[in-house]
């Protein structure tokens, strides 16, 4: 197939779920009750992190793929990619004995780029940003006759992203709004143009990491700026795309920007709630919702946890992190009689209030103290906002000196859910 600058129709978004039917998986919908509850809207889950490459980018690449003529075919194709992208061609293009390169921006997370080699493709660690990487595998595929893969300005490539849509509204027709992660803009250029074509009344909302808002930025006329580093780094694009960037433009409502903050706390969520794993851009259309619960109260809400490939050393951090946000995990720092017996007293104290210790230090110098009393610091495990509450009033109560403990939890963080 030529590729041309043409925008997709929902025709070819069907013709494309036909052409990849039975090579990717028709991912489930669900409704979570819970999150239902938490943030005041219906809402209903599609888990593409469930797809064999744990993303939705197989749909697009497979559909790319699968239109190559026996030239291209044999010549092999190349691709540019933080990841996600990458496994999809890599494994849909070694499925189908087609050869493939895989420029990939130096710091890609561990995970997507031993996922990528495992798949047989060559990959190639090249530029700072996805950008960059474009402008290498660009030139690499000038000079060796490759295809070039674009991951999301290819009507092909948002062709296959909107069979999502059309499942979505398949599987749960009594959607008003989809809520999509966007960095390029692919996915929801295909989600829009196939929503629009079966229930033109539907609300569409965009979100982007207020760290990487190009396609918000855009949309407002204003200068594109971005480049902090985020967790949602599979929606962490500077460039919006030329083909579609002018569909969002028509389609889509509004694009939400979100904080870091609520992508860790949708990622938490998520896990706790739903036994699921997303990365960050998987949790961005959660994000908003928590972000800006009065866009969405009272409506009914699909969501795509668009990606699953988040490496364990961050989700560590993130799951740390939120026990703390919660009280969950907390450090306190008292004031005991610098004696005998007395470091005994207070950990039975705490064991007696139900609170787990965690780790224990203590400290006679670095203190206003007085010199007959050493600090001590306690990180203990507790059941919540109020638990820790009734382990500091006790300890107050008992006469410990100078109690000081992390600060509270945002309103907004509730444990347990839906409290």
């Amino acid at each position: 197939m030529k590729q041309t600058d043409a925008a997709p129709t929902v025709a070819a978004i069907r013709k494309a779920a036909t052409r990849i039917s039975g090579q990717v998986m028709r991912t489930g919908c669900e409704l979570s009750e819970t999150l239902s509850d938490i943030t005041g809207a219906t809402i209903y889950l599609k888990f593409e992190n469930h797809q064999f490459t744990a993303a939705f980018k197989e749909r697009g690449a497979l559909n790319r793929l699968l239109l190559l003529d026996e030239a291209q075919r044999n010549a092999g194709v190349i691709a540019m990619s933080a990841g996600n992208h990458a496994q999809a061609v890599a494994y849909h293009a070694e499925r189908l004995g087609i050869s493939a390169t895989i420029v990939m921006p130096r710091h890609t997370p561990t995970v997507k780029v031993q996922n990528t080699r495992r798949h047989g493709a060559a990959v190639v660690l090249e530029g700072e940003t996805v950008a960059e990487a474009g402008d290498i595998a660009q030139k690499l595929a000038g000079e060796r006759g490759l295809t070039f893969v674009h991951p999301y300005d290819d009507p092909a490539v948002i062709a296959g992203q909107g069979t999502i849509g059309l499942e979505f509204l398949e599987d749960v027709p009594a959607l008003d709004t989809l809520v999509v992660p966007i960095g390029g803009g692919g996915l929801i250029a295909g989600i829009a143009t196939a929503a629009r074509a079966v229930k033109p009344d539907i609300d569409i909302v965009g979100v982007q990491s207020e760290r990487f808002p190009a396609v918000h930025q855009a949309l407002a006329g204003e200068p594109i700026h971005c480049g902090r580093a985020t967790i949602a780094d599979g929606i962490a694009v500077k460039r919006p795309g030329l083909l579609t960037l002018p569909i969002i433009r028509r389609l889509v409502d509004e694009v939400l920007l979100v904080s870091e903050h609520s992508l860790e706390q949708a990622i938490l969520y998520l896990l706790e709630i739903e036994k699921t794993v997303v990365e960050g851009a998987g949790a961005a259309g959660l994000a908003a919702v928590l972000l800006h619960p009065q866009r969405f109260r009272g409506r009914r809400v699909g969501l795509i946890l668009c990606g699953g490939n988040i490496d364990l050393l961050p989700l560590s951090s993130v799951i740390q992190r939120g026990l703390i946000r919660t009280s969950r995990i907390s450090r306190i720092r008292v004031g005991i009689p610098d004696v005998p017996g007395a470091l005994a007293h207070l950990t039975t104290l705490l064991a007696r209030l139900n609170a787990n210790v965690i780790q224990i230090a203590h400290q006679r110098a670095f203190t206003d103290l007085s010199l007959r009393a050493a600090e001590v610091e306690v990180t203990i495990e507790t059941l919540g906002v109020e638990h820790k509450r009734d382990v500091l009033t006790a300890l107050e109560a008992e006469g410990y000196d100078t109690v000081t403990a992390d600060a509270e939890p945002h309103p907004e963080e509730r444990y347990p859910p839906g409290a």
